[in-house]
């Protein structure tokens, strides 16, 4: 492997030993040189480009005194790729113990002594197991010197460490490419915002005791003391009306980040609270309150805030940590702090959503250790707790332990039932903003369910369904997209057109501004095109989902993924086992799958039936939900494509409504035009019927299509009440 060649050199150089690299033949000169620079004037180093390196080739020896530093590539985690033979704890473990390392197991992470660090003479009992390495990806992270890698990258340290016989390596022989000038200048530009913001910035104890009530009563912290927000540095931001929360990192305990939390007041006279991170939040990785934490605390509480943080160490004295980003991810980069703690209670808040996240989280922190706290009415997030005079430390020690057994009776599901019944819309699930008419039907988004779309070829299915999964990532769920039958280029401009919901190509000159509003999205891409091996893409699903908490994957389409190569093969078998492995997928990893099916060849007159899904019964049967896009073939008048829900095991609803396409946006999303029958189909489960019901959809318009009249409503039995009901819908449009 060059790169453990390269590093043998660069570890003989630091060492002292005088060794000179060797180049590697099958890398040109300019691109082995750069991982060099030599102790040059800042400004001099961005005139230089890999080209010219080649000339200084002369001037590197170890005579010459060099600058090694480790940086990061431009962050690339929208594009997820997986390697054919995932990495398990066994490799890990195995691999440890053939080069004698010493490790012993951790919660989520195996500990071992950090190879970057002098180890401890030899019967003192210090030995410092301060590496961590991650039992799922192998990434590592040594907390004395914080240096950090993938595990080939510790894999090619301890090699060139054991060949040169040496028992540590220096910890800056790690080295990555280095930073473009774009990527500098970035980097710098946010360091002197956050020292700005930071150096702007009061202490609340420096403030009026008027102003410092007034900033209370906004932000709604009127029961945390001004000793509480002194201990963790919280600051108000004059310019822009801000809570300034600190990160404070590094082996220095740096500032290396602020989070801005602002309050704006609504036309209906509701507060609504909006946050910004300094970095970008794909950067920020700030556990709120860690410079607090003692070595010798066992016991932490994690909270989705960092106003629910500061109200649980004052009211309880408990080491408490929020999470950078809330309730909606945990990054794998974090589990190495949390090591320490045999027990984690996690209270991200008050609703559903934090319930389920609490549930995900604690897979990663461990079940053994994990204990949660149930959203009620007398268990609201902590800072509301706080505020209703409540007893914090009670609700903590009431938490239940987040691993159950596989039988339970009624009274563990006792609450959990209660929950779903004083939670209904909650447990409806997310709605989307730019299809209201269906959440009337489906109700809402929902974790661990299986979705299965179809709809004639040319009908528009993937700029549809990308519009759909967009609407929900724009409200933070975070979004896997595999796409087999396009390259993601023409995906991401097709999304990108529809969230600026205008013809970038005509105002190129706003391309910028889109752009960096798109790249905040929680939005992920597979590498993956054509014909893939199922547990290939079930890997890097998995992978996705432990790294960046993803709770909603497309995979467009299961054709496409299948192939055609085992013609021997029954392919209706094959097909049958996918779905199948997608169903257990979305159910143990609670996260939304939505499966594309090509459907079967139809008469273009005829409209579509969940028997018209390609392949068995199976897809139909497996899914919660089918979604059909009809498309009229010979008609060109607006209301040619409309969307039927055709099953919704949530509650029974299904029901069809028109769509438009917008040609400029590429959106289905917009108002449409005329009167419309929407028809909403309820099941009687008793006497096996279907009551049809129809409602008018009035809308504004001079050009009101002219509505077909209404059949009357009848009892029927079976499939036919739909196939009744789905061709009278035709008949209206």
């Amino acid at each position: 492997m060059w790169r453990s060649r390269f590093l043998r050199g660069a570890g003989c150089l630091l060492q002292g030993t005088g060794c000179i690299p060797c180049k590697p033949s099958h890398l040109p000169h300019w691109r082995y040189l750069s991982f060099y620079q030599t102790c040059l004037n800042p400004v001099l180093q961005r005139s230089f480009r890999p080209p010219t390196w080649y000339c200084l080739e002369n001037r590197l020896r170890p005579a010459v005194a060099l600058y090694f530093f480790r940086t990061l590539r431009k962050d690339a985690k929208s594009i997820i790729d997986f390697p054919t033979q995932p990495l398990t704890v066994t490799d890990i473990k195995q691999y440890l113990r053939s080069k004698d390392i010493p490790f012993h197991d951790g919660y989520s992470c195996l500990h071992a002594p950090s190879i970057f660090m002098q180890p401890a003479p030899e019967g003192s009992g210090k030995e410092n197991y301060s590496l961590f390495i991650d039992k799922t990806t192998g990434q590592f992270l040594c907390k004395e010197t914080l240096v950090e890698g993938s595990w080939e990258d510790l894999q090619d340290c301890i090699e060139v460490m054991l060949n040169e016989n040496q028992t540590s390596i220096s910890p800056n022989v790690l080295l990555g490419f280095p930073e473009s000038m774009e990527e500098q200048e970035e980097r710098e530009m946010e360091m002197k915002e956050v020292q700005r913001i930071w150096s702007s910035s009061v202490p609340l104890s420096d403030l009026l005791e008027e102003e410092v009530q007034l900033v209370k009563t906004m932000f709604q912290i009127g029961k945390l003391t001004n000793a509480t927000l002194k201990k963790f540095g919280v600051r108000f931001f004059k310019p822009t009306k801000s809570l300034v929360f600190p990160w404070f990192g590094g082996r220095d305990l740096g500032l290396r980040g602020v989070k801005l939390i602002s309050a704006a007041m609504k036309s209906d006279k509701r507060v609504v609270y909006t946050e910004a991170t300094v970095p970008k939040i794909s950067s920020y990785h700030n556990l709120f309150g860690l410079p607090l934490i003692g070595r010798k605390d066992t016991e932490v509480v994690l909270t989705g805030r960092e106003i629910d943080s500061m109200a649980v160490s004052q009211a309880t004295g408990l080491p408490s940590l929020a999470l950078p980003r809330g309730v909606s991810c945990l990054p794998p980069i974090l589990l190495p702090y949390l090591e320490q703690f045999k027990k984690v209670t996690l209270w991200l808040g008050g609703d559903m959503r934090s319930w389920e996240a609490s549930k995900i989280f604690s897979r990663k922190l461990g079940l053994k250790r994990s204990s949660l706290i149930r959203p009620g009415d007398f268990q609201p997030c902590p800072s509301e707790a706080l505020a209703q005079g409540r007893n914090l430390a009670r609700i903590i020690k009431a938490s239940i332990p987040a691993a159950h057994k596989s039988i339970v009776s009624f009274k563990q599901l006792r609450e959990d039932v209660y929950g779903e019944l004083a939670n209904v819309e909650q447990v409806a699930g997310l709605q989307w903003s730019r299809f209201p008419e269906l959440n009337r039907i489906l109700k809402g988004h929902r974790k661990g369910e299986l979705t299965v779309f179809t709809g004639p070829t040319g009908s528009g299915k993937t700029t549809f369904i990308s519009e759909f999964a967009l609407d929900l990532c724009m409200q933070g769920v975070n979004t896997l997209w595999g796409s087999f039958e396009i390259n993601n280029v023409r995906l991401a401009k097709i999304m990108l057109t529809q969230f600026a919901k205008q013809r970038l190509e005509e105002n190129l000159d706003q391309y910028d501004m889109w752009a960096d509003k798109f790249e905040d999205l929680p939005l992920y891409f597979m590498t993956f095109h054509g014909q893939q091996n199922i547990k290939t893409v079930l890997d890097t699903m998995q992978h996705a989902v432990y790294l960046y908490d993803i709770s909603h994957v497309i995979i467009d389409n299961l054709q496409f993924m299948m192939g055609q190569e085992n013609l021997s093969v029954d392919k209706f078998a094959v097909q049958d086992h996918i779905i199948g492995a997608f169903r257990k997928f979305a159910t143990n990893s609670c996260c939304h799958v939505t499966l594309i099916i090509h459907p079967r060849k139809e008469e273009d007159d005829k409209e579509l039936q969940t028997a018209s899904i390609f392949g068995t019964a199976k897809a139909s049967q497996e899914a919660d939900n089918v979604l059909i896009l009809q498309e009229k073939k010979l008609v060109t008048c607006p209301g040619r494509r409309s969307l039927q829900v055709a099953k919704n095991r949530f509650d029974g609803d299904v029901g069809i409504f028109p769509l438009e396409f917008n040609k400029v946006s590429l959106t289905f999303s917009a108002p449409v035009k005329g009167k419309q029958k929407l028809r909403k189909v309820k099941v009687d489960k008793n006497n096996s019927t279907e009551e049809i019901e129809e409602t008018e959809l009035k809308e504004k318009n001079e050009k009101a299509l002219k509505p077909a009249k209404a059949k009357t409503s009848k009892t029927v039995k079976g499939s036919a009440a739909l196939k009744d009901t789905t061709d009278g819908e035709g008949n209206n449009q």
